[in-house]
């Protein structure tokens, strides 16, 4: 498999070059050329492009959390350890010669047809791992079994398998908008509670900001994402989970109830409506009114090994402020 895709890829990169990512590059440009690379991803190998950029973009926003590994300086998020790039067994550590690679075992192989295979280059590396999907199939199922043999983490190819699916269904890269969960016009208050000490249920701290309002005030999701979670937990009572295109878990607690017909799995965006607000839980399912009613709102963070809390207030005081831009430009 590995020798049909450099054959196809020396014809059709042949002649062109990678893309350099530019200090000078904006945000919208950087899209752009990352979109292009994984359209052209797809054309060769038929891989859907969501499938690249989702792995793409799951990789860079671990390395921008992780001191074990360096930060990613091309259009590319995707590193690969130099001994597998190259291969265990070969004394070349910055080898790039795409033969003796092959010869050592490594995965490494020339992406854009310069007879080089580079860990710096953007196209040989989405082709490299391009290359280790088509060892296994590009339909779902073999996709999955794919990331699941080389991340060796059930809940990483859940969560690139869900940035699939957001990238899929909006046919876009740029999905970071946010927003505040409480609509204007509804009387609401908060300050920073993350890390308070807590007592029900034995000693722990709070993790997230508390948003204090009346019951019924609609609470909507703040990002675009996929909806993990949905139900009762004894602290929290109805609560939604909700993970973003940047491996953060949004996390509503104390609700009065769901919107109608939310679901697990369900596709969301900032302002889709996920519920509104009450004072459930610290009890068995339907226990409410044992404190004021508010939002529990909380965060937290993968990092491809584990996921912890961090604090929120700062977030929301962000997204409230651009919800009152946005509201005054109309």
């Amino acid at each position: 498999m590995r020798i049909v895709l450099c054959s196809l890829l020396l014809l059709s990169f042949l002649s062109q070059t990678c893309f350099a990512a530019s200090k000078t590059m904006s945000e919208e440009e950087s899209y752009k050329k990352r979109m292009e690379l994984y359209k052209r991803v797809e054309t060769v190998t038929y891989i859907p492009w969501y499938y690249i950029a989702a792995i793409d973009h799951y990789e860079r926003s671990i390395r921008s959390i992780r001191r074990d590994l360096p930060k990613a300086e091309g259009l590319t998020g995707i590193y690969f350890k130099p001994e597998i790039w190259t291969g265990y067994m070969n004394p070349e550590r910055d080898d790039t010669d795409p033969l003796s690679i092959q010869f050592f075992d490594g995965i490494g192989v020339d992406g854009n047809g310069d007879g080089n295979a580079s860990q710096k280059d953007d196209a040989d590396i989405l082709f490299t791992f391009a290359n280790h999907i088509l060892n296994y199939g590009v339909d779902e199922d073999h996709f999955r079994i794919a990331l699941w043999n080389y991340y060796k983490r059930d809940k990483t190819v859940s969560i690139i398998m869900e940035k699939a699916k957001l990238y899929k269904h909006f046919g876009r890269l740029d999905l970071n908008k946010k927003t505040f969960p409480m609509p204007r016009g509804y009387n609401f208050s908060y300050h920073s509670t993350w890390g308070d000490s807590r007592g029900w249920g034995g000693r722990r701290i709070h993790e997230g900001t508390d948003i204090f309002a009346g019951y019924g005030v609609p609470v909507r999701s703040t990002s675009y994402g996929i909806v993990e979670m949905k139900g009762w937990n004894k602290y929290g009572g109805w609560r939604v989970g909700i993970r973003d295109i940047n491996n953060t878990y949004h996390y509503f607690a104390h609700l009065n109830g769901f919107s109608k017909d939310l679901k697990v799995g369900q596709i969301v965006e900032p302002g889709t409506l996920i519920g509104s607000v009450g004072s459930t839980g610290y009890g068995p399912p339907g226990t409410s009114g044992k404190f004021p009613p508010h939002l529990h709102y909380g965060m937290y963070k993968d990092n491809g090994r584990t996921e912890w809390s961090f604090d929120p207030y700062p977030y929301l005081k962000q997204w409230e402020r651009l919800d009152r831009k946005r509201a005054s430009r109309r």
